[in-house]
């Protein structure tokens, strides 16, 4: 091989090298918002503010501010009534555009269209066993895999109410609400959408929907704190 032609394998490598560094490179705390959807009914909780339950000594979305400290920079508190009480937990607090409860994508995109970083992660605040690490891994696949959104698959099944994504991606979401359309999973596979293994811990996923609900899981929660 000549000299030149060496040296030009060995810049292009490391070219490669720092392209592939680059897309494998944490995504900062200070780059990412963080969103937790409380602005739901609650239905099966008997109209209860589910964010506002205490389970085994704390409240929900004590539980989702702490999940989401070690990942974002700032977080968003996503709520529709008890407007006084979540604010005290020293988070800014964001409405639906709508005063009639659209569902999580109506929360969605009140979140990309307060946030002023390049990415959200969003969670519900009723799941009190989620592992910051799979956050972590869900931002980062956005870059790795090249991706618009990210979503966890348990193994069995995908949670696509949580989630991280570009926020350039509000502009789609006002367009697919505005035609009527609140389904998830119709909005998300029209974007580059990726899903992460999480089989290895899908416990993490549970949720508090009903009475029956909160007692497991404070059942669940008081084991792990004797462990």
């Amino acid at each position: 091989m000549s000299p030149n032609l060496k040296l030009f394998a060995i810049s292009y490598a490391k070219i490669r090298t720092q392209q592939k560094t680059k897309l494998t490179m944490p995504i900062p705390p200070d780059q990412i918002t963080g969103l937790i959807l409380a602005g739901g009914r609650a239905k099966r909780m008997h109209g209860q503010d589910k964010g506002l339950v205490e389970c085994a000594g704390r409240s929900l979305i004590r539980y989702a501010i702490d999940i989401l400290k070690p990942v974002c920079g700032v977080i968003y508190i996503n709520a529709n009534r008890s407007l006084d009480q979540y604010r005290q937990f020293g988070l800014p607090t964001i409405q639906d555009t709508t005063a009639t409860f659209d569902g999580p994508l109506a929360g969605i995109l009140a979140g990309l269209n307060a946030a002023s970083t390049p990415y959200l992660v969003v969670i519900p605040c009723d799941c009190p066993k989620l592992e910051p690490k799979m956050l972590k891994r869900l931002v980062d696949t956005l870059t790795s895999e090249n991706a618009e959104i990210s979503i966890p698959h348990d193994g069995r099944r995908a949670h696509p109410v949580i989630m991280a994504l570009r926020t350039h991606l509000a502009s789609s979401l006002t367009a697919q609400l505005a035609a009527g359309e609140r389904k998830i999973d119709r909005w998300t596979q029209k974007h580059q959408c990726v899903q992460i293994d999480c089989s290895g811990n899908p416990m993490q996923f549970l949720n508090v929907n009903s009475p029956e609900d909160l007692r497991r899981m404070e059942q669940q929660l008081h084991s792990n704190q004797h462990e």
